[in-house]
């Protein structure tokens, strides 16, 4: 089962999420990857670090969203809260993929300690939902 994290810029929220789903899942059969809306601004090193400090290390490659990736895709998490939910339930209408919207906030410009409460909230999504497939 391939499961795509999908936020704005594929820098924090999405990334992180993959992050998580890969080290705490233990079932080889899912997969995940994640990418963004608007990738190209860098990932700041105060972002990489945070995530680091919380156990869960993420690259600064950035992947933008694609129609491979939606296609390799089963389940599709928008983990952020401000891209157009009305696009992917257009695509699960189409073709039936599942669409789950968990709705985190950007941190764009936040202190580390926010970046890392919303670490811990991508943490308690991803166990939620590794504990529902």
């Amino acid at each position: 089962m391939n499961i795509l994290f999908v936020c704005k810029w594929n820098r924090f929220r999405s990334k992180v999420a993959e992050a998580i789903f890969n080290k705490i899942n233990k079932n080889p059969r899912y997969k995940a990857q994640s990418c963004g809306f608007l990738p190209g601004l860098e990932i700041s090193r105060d972002i990489i670090k945070a995530a680091k400090e919380s156990g869960f290390p993420i690259s600064k490659k950035q992947q933008g969203i694609d129609f491979k990736l939606l296609m390799w895709s089963d389940i599709i998490v928008i983990v952020a809260d401000d891209i157009p939910k009305e696009m992917f339930e257009r695509i699960h209408q189409i073709n039936s993929k599942k669409v789950i919207f968990l709705g985190i906030k950007d941190v764009f410009g936040a202190d580390t300690e926010k970046r890392k409460n919303t670490i811990k909230l991508i943490k308690e999504n991803m166990e939620q939902l590794i504990g529902k497939i």
